[in-house]
């Protein structure tokens, strides 16, 4: 998996947060398994 620009990425376990702030290969790892990407909120509508 490649790692996006601007793409936050969290610990299931510990719940730290990390930034993507320069993209490249591999996969990163926190408490000894792959972290998980954090989906966008949505935003409400403006009716």
């Amino acid at each position: 998996m490649a790692n996006l620009l601007g793409k936050r990425l969290t610990c299931a376990t510990c719940g730290a947060q990390v930034l993507i702030t320069k993209g490249g290969e591999g996969q990163l790892e926190c408490c000894n398994q792959q972290m998980q990407l954090v989906e966008a909120k949505p935003l409400p509508s403006s009716d």
